[in-house]
């Protein structure tokens, strides 16, 4: 059942012009529909000539990446375009595409598209401006020299990869996720233009929502929350909450539509200030083995860790679920929070249990000891040992 949340019902629109603009931390970000047409502009502002703009064909068959090419062409800004980016990209896309920028010499890289083409982009940002291969710049700040001025347009209301500094690209190998993370690889601006995400497929739409949605709860409790991420992240969950299931049942409507896109940005935000959790750790495993898509495969676990931090945070689970009226019954802010979360989830149609994804019970020990060594473990606001993420994945099963 929709519940009409007050903020949705009682608030005044979130943009009353045309657009606005803000400067969040070192990064120039532009909101409102149709400024993906500002694009030329901005990009001559941060002194481009030649740009590789970084896409997906299905973003090209949607007619966003010509949009793109034409506003950069009005403003004399020669264009080249990189294509092969498929769905968490791995190393060897990352790879193709540095060859490409080393043909054509950009000195501006633009990511349009979900997740997966900007962390692309900022792979390619890595390799090209740095050389070596992905896997040198697993971790934080490995980047020796400067990197090229970016540009990060998302189509997607979820990843909030333009956001942050983090690049999550996968070993086509081993199928490992690696964290490559720098400053330097942070977009200097963002475009956010809801009219982009109306072309999201509902399947897409529910996966990417709710993975913004689990980048909010997440990043409000970490050990490093602080009160910036805390901002951030609370927001999001406000504006996430509350629009979800509006914006999935008619993308047209322009309000939940852009509601989701600025929380699923700011959600992005508040993990470039604390990190994510538990949840998100034991996410991956389950899309390296099984193939389940990273929104889906935290939506399963998030409501889990949820109840599972309730023993040491349980202050600030008070805090999400008065900031989203979540009040009225005998539960704990925490599971009033979990419940909604999985309301969510039903009402977007994605899996409730692990057995239902072709998980097996006699892997969930493998899973565990994977999901301990990824890396956003260390920040769960309780500690997470392999036991303790074996059980998780059992609750969920």
């Amino acid at each position: 059942m929709i519940r009409r949340n007050t903020l949705l019902s009682h608030s005044p629109p979130i943009f009353d012009d045309d657009s606005w603009s803000a400067d969040l931390g070192a990064i120039h970000v532009v909101f409102g529909d149709g400024t993906l047409d500002r694009l030329g502009g901005l990009a001559v502002e941060l002194e481009g000539q030649r740009a590789l703009l970084v896409t997906d064909p299905g973003l090209e068959r949607a007619g966003h990446a010509e949009r793109a090419i034409s506003a950069l062409r009005d403003a004399g800004v020669e264009t080249h375009i990189f294509d092969g980016v498929a769905e968490n990209p791995t190393d060897r896309q990352v790879q193709a595409g540095a060859e490409v920028a080393h043909e054509v010499r950009p000195d501006l890289l633009i990511g349009l598209g979900g997740g997966s083409s900007m962390d692309c982009a900022k792979g390619i940002n890595f390799l090209y401006s740095n050389g070596g291969q992905m896997a040198d710049y697993w971790g934080e700040g490995k980047a020796t020299k400067p990197m090229l001025p970016s540009i990060g347009i998302p189509t997607t209301t979820g990843t909030g990869s333009e956001g942050q500094r983090y690049a999550l690209i996968s070993n086509a190998e081993t199928h490992q996720k690696m964290a490559c993370g720098d400053k330097k690889a942070r977009f200097r601006t963002v475009i956010l233009d809801p009219e982009l995400v109306t072309s999201m497929p509902h399947e897409v739409a529910a996966v990417t929502g709710m993975d913004a949605l689990s980048h909010a709860l997440e990043s409000y409790v970490t050990r490093r929350r602080n009160p910036i991420s805390q901002l951030f992240a609370r927001e999001a969950w406000r504006l996430i909450e509350s629009s979800f299931e509006f914006f999935l049942a008619d993308p047209s409507d322009s309000e939940p539509r852009a509601r989701m896109l600025l929380g699923a940005h700011l959600g992005g935000a508040a993990i470039e200030a604390s990190m994510l959790g538990a949840a998100h750790s034991c996410a991956n495993p389950l899309t390296a083995h099984y193939g389940i898509t990273h929104g889906a495969a935290v939506g399963l676990m998030l409501p889990h860790v949820i109840r599972f931090n309730d023993t040491v945070v349980p202050e600030l689970y008070g805090e999400l679920a008065r900031a989203a009226s979540l009040n009225g019954n005998s539960m704990s802010p925490a599971n009033r929070v979990s419940e909604r979360v999985t309301e969510l989830r039903r009402s977007a149609g994605l899996p409730e249990q692990l057995q239902n994804c072709g998980v097996e019970a006699s892997n969930l020990e493998t899973l565990a000891q994977e999901a301990a060594s990824q890396w956003t473990a260390q920040f769960n606001p309780r500690a997470v040992l392999q036991a303790d993420l074996e059980r998780l994945y059992q609750e969920a099963f």
